[in-house]
């Protein structure tokens, strides 16, 4: 196995949109998959990557605009997975019409996220990351911790110097800040952390010099 990964900034906001993959097996997943689907989708070809799911860390608006269009791209369509507590959020297109807008509707969830949970690109490809569920800024948050890259797709539950945002339905400061210090913090310095949105970091890092997180 050589896994690597592809990191794409995409959109109004904007976004990192992730592809991990392998140069091996040529097997791929997406990750939060955002606006420019069509960018997403010629990078995979570029790579002579086949992507085999689509993996969400949450369900806002945002990190997962590209669902619907990329999931269908393929016959039959890639599996979604998501955790369930923000199946609300999935279901309402992300929240999409509290900011004016409207995405297309993506697919129903087949992967069920748990915490603890451990995922290969491909059914019969070894595991490559575990599931971490990180609530605080959504109730379903989760991030993917890959240990052979050392790496923590972390979503919008950390930045270089910030956190996720916790003033929207199902997000909790206090709730945030337990999972940044035990899902984020146990892991070793040096594992980098590549959030949703900005430039990556390192645990070590932000243990000292996050302002936020005591």
């Amino acid at each position: 196995m050589n896994l690597e990964v592809v990191r794409m900034s995409l959109g109004p906001l904007p976004n990192n949109v992730y592809l991990l993959g392998d140069r091996e097996s040529g097997d791929a997943v997406v990750i939060d998959p955002s606006f420019d689907s069509s960018f997403v989708l010629a990078r995979v070809a570029d790579s002579r990557w086949t992507l085999r799911k689509i993996w969400l860390t949450h369900a806002h608006f945002d990190h997962i605009a590209g669902a619907g269009e990329i999931a269908m791209a393929y016959n039959p369509s890639l599996p979604v997975g998501l955790h369930p507590a923000d199946r609300d959020w999935y279901g309402d297109e992300g929240g999409a019409g509290r900011f004016g807008m409207s995405i297309t509707r993506p697919p129903e969830p087949g992967l069920i996220f748990e915490h603890g949970m451990r995922l290969g690109l491909w059914s019969d490809q070894p595991p490559v990351v575990e599931v971490r569920h990180a609530p605080g800024h959504s109730a379903g948050h989760v991030m993917f911790y890959c240990q052979e890259l050392g790496v923590l797709f972390c979503g919008d539950v950390i930045f270089r110097e910030g956190i996720g945002r916790t003033d929207l339905p199902g997000g909790d400061l206090d709730t945030l800040l337990h999972s940044i210090r035990e899902q984020v913090f146990s892991l070793p310095d040096e594992t980098r952390l590549l959030p949703g949105h900005g430039p990556e970091s390192t645990v070590g890092y932000e243990r000292e010099n996050n302002p936020f997180v005591g």
